[in-house]
């Protein structure tokens, strides 16, 4: 009730304030816009940057900041520097929805951006429609970030339900596994994975063999474990954080119990692989942007965000969720560039929507319109293999090693 009552507070201070002229999203000047000064531009951004989901949120910080640095060392943007106002939610939506609270009431910024997490983001969806103040490029494949519809909101990545879809079709068709579980954290985010998949699987007339849960926030896995073996699943769709996941396959292998381990990609790769124990399980994970590389076109996302990120963040090593951030910074910057210097936040919304064929790699290609807030549709897959997640396309080199 505490909650519901500040987020009523917020929306009652924004209506005063655009009632006050404080606040004028229809003016095309710059006058009186968050988070808009001569010589800057401002966007806020609530994510975990501590806790269980602490890696996704500093790497998805650090891959946008590594292209903003970039813009801003290159003239910024009409003549503006862009700074991205960063606070730590610990991946806790009670803390998201004050972080946001006050970035909307203190109207120190033009827009959200890159929130981290389902049971977050989904958390403010009513004061960002309230406020109409622009979300855009979110670390999460969440459905209610899509439907129902809401112009306010950009997605740049796949679906969760475009992931599970993707891996329960190659699951079935290529490996002939019909046997499939799910282990999900108990929330929004668990919920969207869990649905995902059993829409998939409903499409063969089979629904998962199995259903086991954790809490957000431990790694209490050994009772949706226990449900899972005893299913016989050939399968488990994981739906987690890489902690959790990390120790139900732990617990798993411990017990004998070898079956397909896929993970959609918030789980986070190169966490999940540095938790995983020693051994030979079959680890897959579905990912929502190319491998980044080293080498390449200069025209590349993927090269550049490995370029940029030895230049601005020296001997950090790349990893996908990182280049996942710093898409959602090269579109951000995109809408703000087309925007043009009389920002406002309707103007920006606008500039997004006129987006169109703009490339940032192979299958990279957006596209946006004003019924239309996805920007990719790709699915990759990677799989475990020497403590790395490495790209992969043969689907019958796993059948050969899951259904011998």
């Amino acid at each position: 009730m505490r909650q519901f009552a500040r987020a009523m507070l917020v929306l009652l201070l924004t209506q005063l304030a655009w009632a006050c002229g404080g606040v004028d999203n229809s003016d095309d000047s710059n006058k009186g816009i968050p988070g808009v000064t001569e010589s800057e531009i401002v966007v806020g951004s609530s994510l975990a940057l501590t806790g269980h989901a602490g890696y996704l949120g500093t790497q998805t910080l650090q891959g946008a900041r590594a292209y903003v640095k970039y813009i801003n060392d290159n003239g910024g943007i009409n003549g503006r520097t862009l700074r991205i106002k960063a606070v730590d939610d610990s991946y806790d939506p009670p803390r998201c929805l004050a972080n946001t609270q006050e970035f909307i009431i203190s109207g120190d910024v033009l827009a959200l951006f890159s929130y981290v997490g389902t049971p977050t983001t989904v958390k403010v969806l009513p004061l960002v429609e309230e406020a109409r103040i622009p979300l855009i490029g979110m670390f999460t494949g969440a459905n209610a970030l899509r439907e129902p519809f809401n112009r306010y909101v950009v997605n740049i990545r796949a679906s969760y339900y475009q992931e599970t879809k993707a891996a329960v079709q190659h699951m079935i068709n290529d490996l002939g596994i019909r046997k499939i579980a799910v282990f999900y954290q108990y929330d929004a985010y668990g919920f969207d994975g869990l649905i995902g998949t059993e829409l998939a699987l409903k499409q063969y007339g089979l629904e998962p063999v199995a259903r086991g849960s954790y809490i957000r926030g431990t790694q209490d896995v050994t009772e949706g474990l226990k449900k899972i073996v005893e299913s016989g699943a050939e399968a488990v769709v994981m739906v987690g954080t890489y902690g959790a996941c990390a120790r139900f396959i732990e617990l798993a292998l411990d017990d004998g119990f070898n079956p397909v381990f896929y993970n959609v990609s918030f789980v986070g790769a190169e966490e999940l692989a540095r938790r995983i124990p020693e051994g030979n399980p079959t680890v897959l994970m579905s990912q929502v942007v190319p491998p980044p590389m080293s080498v390449g076109s200069e025209d590349d996302a993927a090269v550049q965000y490995v370029q940029l990120l030895e230049r601005y963040f020296p001997g950090e090593p790349p990893s996908f969720v990182g280049l996942e951030g710093f898409l959602n910074a090269r579109i951000l910057v995109e809408g703000l560039n087309k925007a043009g210097r009389d920002l406002t936040r309707e103007g920006l919304i606008r500039a997004i929507e006129s987006i169109r064929n703009f490339e940032m790699g192979p299958g990279l290609s957006i596209t946006y319109g004003p019924k239309d807030r996805q920007g990719l549709d790709q699915v990759y897959f990677t799989r475990l293999m020497d403590r790395h997640f490495v790209p992969f396309t043969d689907w019958n080199t796993l059948h050969r090693k899951v259904a011998p």
